[in-house]
């Protein structure tokens, strides 16, 4: 990782390049990564770069909330006042209280083919209409037989829309949509709300297999309100868990670990090598701490920190790790030499050993 624990028997060759930018092929192996130094110039724009492309995505996400519209499966209650005997058309409707979890409230049930049966009016499609649009039509069909026929219809049972949130939520599964604007609070309020373990700044929403990431963090940050963000039939909502987002901190630090994130979701720099108990102050090099940041399908970002600065802390301290970064901390070159002595002197003992024996 450092440039200065290449030793001879490396391919290492860096090139300079323009900015802070600079390229180390570190072995035949290996292709030519780039290392970006990291100062408060360069942390200020990637915050800037990243602020900019939430608010592209809440803008693409963000619509007007729509009225509900009547669906498959869902029951409606029409009533013709003055007109009693319509009601048998219900049935032997049992008392709510009678009733299974699963069974609908007594009304007319919307089929499979979206229509709807009702005396006089005959069949009907109802589907994707609104409740006042299919009162409007009711009253005109049932006109050829009553004069100035009254009719009401409302909604009895909303069974076919829903939204379903999973993750991190304390009772996840399927949420009903009804007339009420599903916005993104509402969906997880009526989830249970966060679980202990949610990160806060990963909501995976996904509509019409399209997956866009929600930072919820950094929304209120802003001062971006989640509940004009609303939910659309269909959407899945996933709360992802904070130790799915965790970076590894190595070399030489106090405690290697695996830092999870705050409840914000946000971790920095800073938070990670402070969960790693420091670095190691007889064996670190502290104008060498590497983030590397990236997977073997693409081609990774390494940033680099010269951590000697006081001004560099105040870097880590702003500088956002991402999930699966790796923090590195290159050791000092007293602790190099050290450990290349440590392999060197059993191969030297034994050498004299077999020396002495041959005398």
């Amino acid at each position: 990782m450092s440039t200065s624990a290449r030793s001879e028997s490396d391919t290492a060759k860096v090139a300079g390049t323009a900015g802070a930018t600079r390229v180390v092929d570190a072995s035949k192996s290996t292709p030519e990564v780039p290392i970006t130094e990291l100062d408060v110039e360069m942390v200020r724009r990637m915050q800037e770069a990243r602020s900019s492309e939430q608010q592209a995505q809440l803008t693409l996400l963000t619509t007007a909330p729509q009225a509900y519209t009547i669906g498959v499966g869902d029951v409606l209650q029409i009533v013709v006042w003055d007109h009693p005997e319509i009601a048998a058309a219900l049935g032997g409707a049992q008392s709510q209280a009678s009733t299974r979890p699963g069974d609908p409230y007594s009304g007319f049930v919307v089929d499979q083919s979206g229509n709807l049966n009702f005396p006089y009016a005959g069949t009907m499609h109802v589907a994707g209409l609104r409740t006042e649009e299919v009162q409007v039509r009711f009253a005109n069909a049932l006109a050829k037989y009553f004069v100035k026929p009254q009719v009401t219809v409302r909604m009895a049972s909303y069974r076919a829309h829903e939204v379903y949130v999973d993750g991190e939520v304390r009772n996840p599964g399927v949420v009903a949509v009804n007339d009420v604007p599903m916005s993104l609070y509402e969906a997880i309020a009526r989830a249970g709300g966060f679980a202990e373990t949610a990160d806060q700044s990963d909501l995976v929403l996904v509509r019409k297999n399209v997956t866009s990431h929600i930072n919820l963090t950094q929304m209120l940050a802003r001062g971006v309100s989640p509940s004009h963000l609303y939910l659309r039939p269909g959407d899945v909502l996933r709360v992802t868990a904070r130790d799915e987002n965790d970076v590894y901190v190595m070399g030489e630090v106090n405690k290697p670990v695996s830092a999870s994130p705050r409840r914000s979701g946000r971790i920095t720099l800073a938070d990670a090598i402070a969960q790693a108990g420091s670095v190691n102050s007889s064996t670190a090099d502290a104008a060498q701490m590497f983030v590397i940041r990236g997977t073997l399908s693409g081609t990774p970002q390494v940033f680099h920190l010269d951590g000697r600065s006081p001004v560099a802390m105040l870097v880590a301290k702003e500088f956002d790790l991402q999930p699966k970064d790796i923090v590195y901390v290159d050791g000092n070159g007293l602790v190099r030499f050290n450990r290349v002595l440590t392999l060197l002197i059993p191969a030297i003992n034994a050498g004299l050993t077999a020396g002495l024996v041959a005398k």
